[in-house]
């Protein structure tokens, strides 16, 4: 019978302490690099704002969480994630087999292709014949450096990798680069449609790109499962689309 009342005295405990264990979701700090407007941006209080950041607040809403925005480099978010320097990666990220191997993804929260954009009439083209010789900058650890690196550095493209997505733009802006390749949409409204992108283009068509979301670490399922519940409420509620409305006059929820 102690032997019985033992095993149930310490069945007990491992309950409890599991429960004591159990993650408080009270607040979600999401990583972002504030370099990728209207996704991410600097606003001159120096706030964090954008169409990340909004739906980032509104999961947090729904939640009943408080939102903590922790500015990253982006190609070290999978890193700083998995060391728990935040609880997301909230910052157009894409989904790819690659970072599945990594880290867990929420429901897919857009779609926008890439795009190459270059100085107007340069002729260029987001291919390997077009741009060899040429230099094309890119930001650390995006699908557009993978892209570029795979396809045409190989074939004598001259691949620029850059920490943010400004310090792309600017050399781009200087001569020091013939071309960068980014997310279409990024590059539309937070490049060619702002006063520093008025003699750029976007040169030839985009090359689809794939879904982005909110990256995770694999073990936390249960933020996982919040928060994919918090985005099908916003999807189905017509939240999403009054959010996206702030940004675009076109489409961009997941295909799907």
């Amino acid at each position: 019978m102690k032997k019985l009342l033992a095993a149930v005295t310490i069945a007990t405990l491992a309950v409890s302490a599991g429960v004591a264990q159990a993650k408080d979701w009270k607040t979600i700090r999401f990583g972002v690099d504030a370099s990728y407007a209207p996704f991410e941006s600097k606003a001159p209080n120096g706030k964090v704002v954008g169409f990340d950041i909004d739906l980032g607040n509104e999961i947090c809403r729904r939640l009943h969480a408080k939102c903590v925005w922790v500015e990253n480099d982006f190609d070290g978010m999978i890193p700083a994630l998995k060391a728990k320097k935040f609880d997301g990666v909230l910052s157009s990220m894409t989904i790819t087999p690659q970072r599945e191997e990594q880290i867990a993804f929420s429901k897919p929260l857009f779609d926008t292709p890439t795009a190459l954009v270059a100085k107007k009439g340069s002729g260029l083209l987001p291919t390997a014949d077009s741009l060899k010789g040429k230099s094309v900058g890119v930001e650390q650890g995006t699908i557009q450096e993978t892209y570029a690196k795979q396809n045409w550095e190989p074939k004598g493209v001259k691949v620029v990798p850059y920490q943010n997505q400004d310090q792309v733009y600017q050399d781009l802006q200087s001569g020091r680069l013939d071309a960068a390749l980014q997310d279409q949409v990024q590059a539309e409204l937070g490049f060619l449609k702002t006063p520093r992108g008025k003699d750029f283009a976007q040169a030839g068509q985009p090359i689809p790109s794939g879904a982005a979301a909110i990256g995770l670490r694999k073990d936390d399922t249960d933020l996982k499962a919040d928060i994919d519940q918090a985005i099908d409420g916003m999807m189905h509620d017509g939240t999403y689309k009054k959010l996206e409305a702030k940004y675009f006059d076109f489409d961009v929820a997941p295909k799907g």
